[in-house]
């Protein structure tokens, strides 16, 4: 079923979501239209990325399903959606905020300086996110694209710095399965008993 979904319907399916905000936006008569899609763009960047991150843990729990393997086939559409909605969330936020003045007076606050690092990090694994860059790059790309786990943190500390820490239960109701796939793939790699070699 999974196989037989075509990249240009995945896209679809994944620019829903933004079409609704940016629909909303539009045709709201709220005044604070704008700022009401600060946190939507933002969560599903993050949802975006756990998804991209997860393929590869559940391939390994579940091997040889037919869903983790289009998911693993497929990470690096999530992994570019995850960017063009943390694109869309930084674009509200710089054109919520108004003025110069008042995004460098928070670029030091915790909320924002986490989810500016996280932004940076995210740039160049974007950039280098199509099959051009992967042939160039060689063992290099895998080892740069690793940088998606500080990128993660980070993200998470974004989201539950929210409000005065009010985003951590949801960040961690969201971010919990990638921990607990992450504690798997560590658990299997390095932790789990291995039977013992024969002479």
């Amino acid at each position: 079923m999974f196989s037989r979904l075509s990249p240009y319907w995945l896209w679809l399916l994944l620019s829903l979501p933004a079409l609704a905000i940016l629909n909303n936006v539009l045709t709201s008569v709220d005044p604070k239209a704008l700022q009401h899609a600060l946190h939507p763009s933002g969560e599903f960047s993050a949802r975006f990325m756990i998804v991209s991150m997860m393929a590869t843990p559940l391939a390994m729990l579940f091997k040889g399903k037919s869903f983790p393997s289009w998911l693993k086939k497929n990470r690096r559409s999530f992994g570019v959606a995850a960017f063009a909605y943390a694109a869309l969330h930084l674009g509200v936020y710089l054109v919520s905020r108004g003025s110069l003045e008042k995004i460098l007076s928070q670029a030091t606050h915790f909320n924002i300086l986490t989810g500016w690092l996280a932004f940076l990090i995210f740039l160049p694994l974007a950039a280098t996110s199509f099959d051009a860059a992967v042939r160039a790059l060689g063992p290099r790309w895998k080892t740069m694209q690793r940088a998606v786990y500080a990128a993660a943190v980070l993200t998470l500390l974004h989201w539950a710095a929210k409000d005065g820490w009010e985003g951590l239960p949801p960040a961690l109701v969201n971010f919990t399965p990638l921990i607990l796939l992450e504690g798997y793939r560590i658990w299997y790699w390095y932790i789990r008993p291995r039977p013992a070699r024969t002479a």
